[in-house]
């Protein structure tokens, strides 16, 4: 019989759903809206709704699986509480007892849990990725923030109240650009995707470049691929993004690494595939900012889960990591 795990993962404006075996193969998947009514429990019945259709479609293509559990990721995911605590991305405010909500709809699946998006995203490199095998690492991931996932002695770190690992909010710049969560300065507000944008047009402005591509585009209209393609193309402003990207990455890694001296950092997200243009101004970088007992010794590793699934097998991993315990 097939073990397979639910993988759900919440995002502000639809949620992602899998069925995904030990190998962490998606056997089958669908989306359905994060809503913006704030009803918790008429999602939670929608949710429920779409997972048992998973199931009965999974069984459909392999007659004999059994689910083993369920694991959610989510904006502001406590795993000690199960709940997910004043997301502001999301509709539903204050504490949500997501966990305590489907174990109403699940009574016999014993392995539910949920974690913030960027824990699962760890837990996904250890159980199916580059991380295999490895008892110390971090997982930075890139996009609208920047997560972070710490694994130590082989298991994620939560702290005392389950929100440790808060890496994209270390302060980077005393006193400099507003960071999303109200706070100045911090890894996040230059190492993500509008923190890129903001870069560019700093850059636009500091150089006068009307003559750049990036000068076409309005900041709304801006993407992060827009500013690798021009990149690609070998134009300037573009090109030092990149590098001023990988230069603040790094400055923050660094002290990831100073506090934990993990064997492996991979980077998640958007960005990477940017592949060198990010990856190398990022680890000449850390190799500038670290103490010369860490130099040359913590590998940088782009993430090896599917871009397009990782959530998904992100918060499945999470099931089978409960297994263990």
């Amino acid at each position: 019989m097939k073990k397979v795990s639910v993988g759900v993962d919440i995002g502000g404006t639809n949620t992602a759903i899998g069925v995904v075996d030990e190998l962490g193969h998606v056997l089958t998947k669908d989306s359905i809206s994060t809503p913006s009514h704030g009803d918790i429990n008429v999602y939670i019945d929608d949710l429920a709704t779409a997972i048992n259709k998973l199931i009965t479609n999974a069984k459909f293509m392999n007659e004999e699986i059994e689910i083993v559990g369920i694991g959610v990721g989510a904006p502001n995911g406590n795993y000690y509480s199960g709940t997910i605590e004043f997301a502001p991305n999301l509709s539903f405010k204050g504490v949500v007892p997501v966990v305590r909500l489907l174990r109403g709809h699940f009574p016999n699946i014993e392995a539910i849990a949920l974690t913030n998006d960027a824990n699962a995203a760890a837990i996904g490199e250890m159980i199916y990725g580059g991380a295999k095998g490895m008892k110390n690492f971090v997982m930075y991931t890139l996009g609208t923030g920047v997560g972070s996932g710490v694994v130590v002695n082989g298991d994620l770190v939560y702290g005392h109240d389950g929100f440790a690992g808060e890496c994209g909010h270390t302060t980077l710049v005393p006193g400099g650009r507003l960071c999303g969560c109200g706070a100045n300065g911090h890894l996040e507000a230059y190492c993500s995707a509008p923190g890129m944008k903001r870069t560019a047009f700093e850059l636009l402005a500091k150089y006068n470049a009307v003559d750049s591509p990036l000068a076409n585009h309005t900041y709304n209209d801006l993407t992060s691929k827009m500013i690798y393609d021009a990149a690609v193309a070998g134009d300037k402003v573009a090109l030092e993004v990149f590098e001023l990207t990988g230069k603040y990455l790094g400055q923050g890694i660094a002290d990831t690494i100073h506090h934990l001296s993990p064997e492996a950092i991979f980077l998640f997200g958007g960005p990477m595939a940017a592949g060198d243009l990010i990856l190398k101004p990022t680890k000449e970088s850390i190799e500038n900012h670290v103490l010369p007992i860490f130099r040359d010794k913590i590998k940088l590793l782009p993430s090896q889960l599917d871009a397009g699934d990782a959530a998904i097998v992100g918060a499945s991993a999470l099931a089978w990591k409960e297994l263990e315990k």
